[in-house]
């Protein structure tokens, strides 16, 4: 699929995005036919362990869009912009082909970024946009939009990210009445993320939806798994038949 043709589902069928940083995971994701895949910065918490998504390099972004890209057929991949990489006009060109040659169709920028987006845009590489929540430049993760000030600024970026012509994009922690008024305001389709029911679909980080750090837990997270709990009981069974001399057995050694 063109991601140019998601503008066409709008209001038809709902949209479906997760997150993939290996090739594995990627590889589950195609074969569930989800509709795009997104190597996020979110790899910097999920990932390497670090507080925020800041610390992520083009480097990273490069090694895990190659590695999605390995496990993928049919689904299209958005890459995340990481952190700086999209500050200059001529930088962001130059970091975006970087991701399209390392395997994703398209990228994600943060804010509303007009002169980027729109050299992006007008040099045929597909932007899909970010706005309310944005983790590159927050000081604190908290909802946005909540106050009719930061409402109007946050519909305006929607607004202008719209007639730049992003294929799709992220509303990020808002209130769900907001989301809603984004969603019938703009022709681009709305991925919601802590954004209520109302968008054009739904994206989740993959570790947290299935459960792999049990102490993050953000209203909007629903838990579709248990994985923390289950590879955790996977090691103990794996270390006492070890200790116990139960494994390997016959079954599980070579004659």
């Amino acid at each position: 699929m063109r991601l140019d043709d998601f503008r066409h589902r709008k209001g038809k069928e709902k949209i479906i995005m997760l997150t993939a940083y290996d090739y594995q995971i990627a590889k589950i994701l195609d074969e569930e036919a989800i509709d795009m895949i997104l190597v996020g910065d979110s790899l910097g918490m999920v990932f390497q362990g670090r507080q925020g998504t800041k610390g992520v390099t083009m480097r990273d972004m490069i090694y895990h869009t190659r590695a999605v890209a390995r496990g993928v057929k049919e689904t299209p991949i958005i890459a995340d912009m990481p952190y700086k990489s999209d500050s200059t006009v001529e930088g962001a060109l130059r970091n975006a082909r970087r991701l399209i040659s390392a395997g994703a169709q398209g990228v994600k920028v943060e804010g509303d970024k007009s002169e980027v987006i729109d050299a992006l845009i007008k040099n045929g590489i597909p932007v899909m946009g970010h706005i309310g929540l944005l983790p590159q430049t927050a000081t604190a993760y908290r909802v946005k939009g909540k106050s009719p000030e930061e409402a109007k600024k946050i519909l305006d970026d929607a607004l202008h990210l719209d007639e730049m012509g992003v294929f799709s994009m992220v509303l990020e922690s808002m209130p769900e009445i907001l989301a809603k008024e984004i969603t019938e305001t703009i022709s681009a389709p709305t991925i919601g993320i802590g954004a209520g029911k109302y968008c054009d679909g739904q994206v989740l980080v993959i570790n947290d939806m299935l459960g792999m750090d049990p102490t993050f837990s953000p209203k909007y997270l629903k838990r579709y798994a248990d994985v923390n709990q289950t590879i955790k009981k996977a090691v103990r069974e794996f270390r006492q038949e070890v200790m116990e001399g139960r494994y390997p057995d016959g079954e599980h050694s070579y004659r």
